[in-house]
């Protein structure tokens, strides 16, 4: 998952096997410069780093946010203790560009004229969210999203912080009812409580992400119409299912956001063109 925007670096959504395609189509001299927010640091969402060609190349740079996967371990910890020797042949350190980690959790960052806000994400370990303003569009990235276990609709009010108003989320949609039902503790959550969070935080447009790896493209798409008819009902705009190699381009929204207001909220505080390239596999 890629953010791309004029006068902007590449902003890259979580380091999954899709890396290395994006990273084909950029700049192999040693003149790339980019971000990477990475969600967690479970395997699926990490393990393209050594395959992205761009930081193959001396004087590249690439900088990674993360959570750190506990107290006392940092994201460059995490990263060199999984890359390297026996489990892969080089380590980050390895890599001929310069890639910088950064632990993060709930904050917010400036990046030239791009403001990300990080958000903690009920999942399995430490997990963060993410929401990018850059080119005058907000796109929300809640990729791994626990559903509530005691079978209500609750949402966590940082989920509710991140998306309002977000002009897309990309937002985990992995099981059905009766997966769910099977398999509550997991992690994840439905389509249908994917737009229930879009629509409770007056998101535009949804695209449903994380689809069960067991779960084929023909299964994905008879599982679409539904989700828009639950949409429309709830006031989205569009839902639309990502998918590998697609590109949705979003017009400015509005004029530079306010600032953000403080985390976690006091008692008086209320809290309720970018390109996005999508893998379906990820």
């Amino acid at each position: 998952m890629a953010l791309e925007s004029p006068g902007c670096e590449p902003v890259v959504l979580d380091l999954g096997t899709g890396l290395r395609r994006f990273g084909q189509t950029l700049p192999q001299d040693g003149s790339f410069r980019g971000h990477a927010f990475v969600t967690h640091l479970h395997w699926d969402h990490v393990q393209g780093l050594p395959f992205f060609t761009p930081v193959l190349v001396p004087g590249a740079r690439l900088d990674v946010y993360a959570p750190p996967p506990q107290a006392g371990v940092s994201v460059s910890d995490a990263f060199h203790d999984f890359m390297r020797p026996p489990y892969f042949p080089v380590r980050p350190c390895d890599l001929h560009g310069e890639v910088v980690f950064h632990d993060v959790a709930d904050c917010e960052l400036q990046l030239g004229s791009a403001r990300v806000v990080v958000r903690s994400v009920p999942h399995v370990g430490p997990t963060n969210g993410y929401r990018i303003e850059m080119g005058g569009a907000s796109v929300v990235y809640v990729s791994d999203h626990q559903q509530p276990c005691d079978g209500t609709d609750r949402i966590d009010e940082a989920v509710l912080d991140l998306c309002r108003g977000a002009d897309l989320l990309i937002h985990d949609a992995q099981f059905t009812e009766p997966e769910l039902a099977r398999k509550r503790d997991w992690g994840h959550c439905t389509l249908e409580y994917a737009v229930h969070v879009a629509a409770t935080a007056g998101v535009r447009r949804l695209a449903l992400f994380h689809h069960d790896p067991a779960r084929s493209d023909e299964a994905v798409d008879r599982l679409l119409p539904g989700a828009r008819e639950l949409g429309r009902e709830r006031g989205l705009d569009e839902v639309l299912a990502a998918a590998e190699g697609l590109t949705i381009c979003l017009s400015p929204s509005s004029p530079s956001p306010p600032p953000w207001p403080p985390w976690p909220p006091s008692s008086s505080s209320s809290s309720s063109g970018v390109r996005p390239k999508a893998s379906r596999t990820a």
